[in-house]
């Protein structure tokens, strides 16, 4: 199944379900917005920006991951920045490319005790965040982008990913 929609003025400028066990469009386009505009929030960012989004399976990603990663396996997110860095406060035109894959996105919440769309919401924000030109190699980067991390999924009253013992009454 394949959907795109698009919408100039909305965060998310493009998504598209391409395989996998997802649910709606609306409601993952609702998903992508909030999202994006709490990421925005945070970091004080202004204007628009194209960003497109790809949900797909563990099969599609696993070639995506080989090929630009060097990784034969599959993952939770990609991100495809289209700048190397985002110089704030503004939004360049184009952002770039986030693929998501449903089996692993759907197991990791369950085996972290998470609901789906808080888990799906923190990928999505961590994407993003790539986009923007944050990393996670060097232990620094990685405390700043987690970091940044709660402070959006808390303007989304998502609690924090990383704390341990990760529950809520509402988990799917």
């Amino acid at each position: 199944m394949r959907a795109t929609m698009r919408s100039d003025a909305a965060p998310v400028s493009q998504l598209a379900v391409e395989a996998g066990d997802w649910g709606g469009e609306d409601e993952l386009m609702r998903l992508a917005g909030a999202a994006a505009a709490a990421t925005w929030a945070e970091l004080g960012l202004a204007g628009a920006s194209e960003v497109s989004l790809l949900f797909t399976d563990d099969a599609s990603i696993r070639v995506l991951n080989a090929q630009w990663r060097g990784f034969d396996k599959p993952t939770n997110v990609l991100s495809f920045p289209a700048v190397a860095t985002v110089e704030l406060p503004r939004l360049p035109p184009l952002l770039g490319d986030i693929v998501l894959a449903a089996e692993t996105v759907r197991r990791e919440a369950q085996v972290e005790n998470k609901p789906f769309d808080h888990h799906l919401l923190h990928l999505m924000v961590h994407g993003l965040l790539h986009l923007m030109g944050y990393d996670h190699e060097e232990e620094a980067e990685a405390e700043r982008m987690e970091a940044t991390e709660i402070r959006i999924l808390a303007r989304l009253s998502v609690p924090d990913p990383y704390r341990r013992g990760y529950e809520t009454e509402d988990n799917d």
